[in-house]
C-alpha cells in the first residue's frame, strides 16, 4: 500500500488494471466522469467540482486518495461514504482474482469505486488521479473533461527529474478530442501540454488565463483561489451538464458540508487558534506559509512531521526560523525519522523539541501556547490525520 510503504508499493503498469476492469465488465466505460490530476490541489478541486454538481441536483460519485481516518472517505456518492457492506461483499466476491493476479491496494480500490459508481447509477463521477497520470490506475476513463491543476517537483523518483518530464506524465490523462483544463500556466510545462493536446485534437484551456466571476469558498486556504478558478473553468467546459452560475456559487460555498473534505486550512481550535493543513511539498507550502504569517498571532508554534520521500531539509527551511518547533513523526512506515529531523533542525538553528507521537507534540504545543498564539499542524497528510 503506497500510502503506508511508499516506493515499494508503486506499480506503474496499466495492464493489470485493464485486465481487472475487463473482468469486472468494464464499469469505467458506463459512467460519465471528470478526471483530475496535478501535483497540488487536485483533491480540493475534485471536491469543489463534486459539490457544485451536487448543488445542481446530480447524483455525484467522488473518488479521492489518500484517506485521513476512514478508508471509505475515498469513495462517496453525493457526500455519503460507501457502505461497509458493499466493500465486504466486493472483496469477498473478488478475493480469488485479487490473489491470483497480485493486484495492488490502489488497483483493488479503483476497481471497487468504478463498480460502485456504475451499480449506483451515478450521473457523473469525479475521479482524482493517485499519482502522475499516464500510468495511474484511474487512467482507463474517457472523461467528459480532463483537469490538471498544476505541476510541481513532487514524487520525482517516479515521475521525472524536472517540471517538463513530470508534466508529460500528468498529460497522459489527456484523451482524444476531450477538452483539458490546465490550472496554472508555467513556461516549462505549457508547451508540453499544448503539444499533447494538439496531437490528440483536445481543446485546451489554461484556467489562470480565463476571466471568471469572484467566488468565495468555505475552503479558506489562500491557495484555494487557484483551485476555485480551475474548478469553475472545468465546470463551464462540462458540456453534458448545464451548470447555472448560482449553483456554482452555492456549491463552492458548501464544499465541506456537501463532501466532508477535511485537512485544508482546517481550524481545530481557538485561543490559541489551532490550524491543520495537509500541504506537504514546496509548491503547496509556498501558499500556506505566507498565510500563516498573515494570520494574527503573537507567538507561532509549529507541530511538524514528514514522510521520507520529500526534500525535508528544503521544506523545513521554508518555515519561519523564529517559531517554536514541536518535531514529530507520523505512525506510518514511510515516516521521516525523528532523529534525522532533529539533526536538520539543529543545523538550521531552530528552537525545537522532539516528540515520538503527533498527539504528544500537539499536547505540548497547546500547553506552551498563550491564548493569542497560533499553532499550526502539518508537514504531512499523516500528521494531520492523527490529530483529526
Amino acid at each position: 500500500m503506497y500510502q503506508q510503504k511508499g516506493a515499494v508499493a508503486y506499480r506503474p503498469d496499466l495492464s493489470r488494471m485493464q485486465d481487472f476492469c475487463d473482468y469486472l465488465g468494464n464499469p469505467e466505460k458506463k459512467i460519465k466522469s471528470v478526471h483530475v490530476a496535478g501535483t497540488n490541489g487536485k483533491g480540493s478541486t475534485s471536491h469543489m467540482i463534486a459539490s457544485v454538481l451536487q448543488e445542481s441536483g446530480f447524483k455525484v460519485g467522488l473518488y479521492t486518495s489518500p484517506h485521513l481516518k476512514d478508508f471509505r472517505e475515498r469513495i462517496k456518492i453525493s457526500g455519503s461514504l460507501i457502505s461497509k457492506e458493499y466493500i465486504v461483499d466486493f472483496v469477498s466476491k473478488h478475493k480469488p482474482y485479487f490473489l491470483h493476479h497480485s493486484l495492488s491496494f490502489f488497483e483493488m480500490t479503483v476497481g471497487l469505486a468504478f463498480c460502485y459508481f456504475e451499480e449506483s447509477q451515478v450521473d457523473v463521477a469525479v475521479v482524482e488521479v493517485g499519482m502522475g497520470g499516464r500510468l495511474d490506475g484511474t487512467n482507463l476513463l474517457t472523461p467528459e473533461v480532463s483537469v490538471i491543476t498544476n505541476i510541481g517537483l513532487d514524487h520525482m523518483q517516479f515521475l521525472g527529474n524536472n517540471l517538463a518530464e513530470i508534466a508529460a506524465e500528468k498529460a497522459g490523462i489527456i484523451k482524444e478530442g476531450i477538452s483539458v483544463v490546465i490550472g496554472e500556466t508555467h513556461p516549462e510545462t505549457k508547451a508540453v501540454f499544448e503539444k499533447v493536446a494538439k496531437q490528440l485534437n483536445a481543446p485546451i484551456l489554461f484556467a489562470d488565463q480565463e476571466q471568471i466571476e469572484n467566488h468565495e469558498s468555505d475552503l479558506k486556504g489562500s491557495y484555494q483561489l487557484n483551485n476555485i478558478k480551475t474548478a469553475v473553468i472545468a465546470l463551464e467546459t462540462l458540456k453534458c451538464f448545464e451548470i447555472k452560475t448560482d449553483k456554482i456559487r452555492q456549491g463552492l460555498s458548501k464544499v465541506i458540508l456537501n463532501t466532508g473534505l477535511q485537512g485544508r486550512w482546517q481550524v481545530l481550535g481557538d485561543a490559541p487558534k489551532v490550524i491543520a493543513d495537509v500541504a506537504h511539498n514546496k509548491e503547496g507550502l509556498k501558499y500556506v506559509i505566507p498565510q500563516i504569517s498573515t494570520t494574527p498571532h503573537e507567538n507561532l508554534h509549529l507541530v511538524l512531521g514528514f514522510v521520507n520521500d520529500k526534500s525535508v531539509a528544503e521544506i523545513l527551511s521554508l518555515f519561519p526560523s523564529t517559531a517554536y518547533y514541536y518535531l514529530t513523526q507520523p505512525e506510518v512506515p514511510r515516516a521521516f525519522p525523528l532523529e534525522n529531523l532533529a539533526l536538520i533542525a539543529t543545523n538550521l538553528k531552530l528552537n525545537f523539541q522532539s516528540y515520538y507521537s503527533v498527539k504528544e507534540a500537539l499536547f505540548n504545543a497547546k500547553a506552551n501556547a498563550k491564548p493569542e498564539d497560533l499553532i499550526y499542524v502539518g508537514g504531512s497528510t499523516f500528521v494531520v490525520a492523527e490529530i483529526l
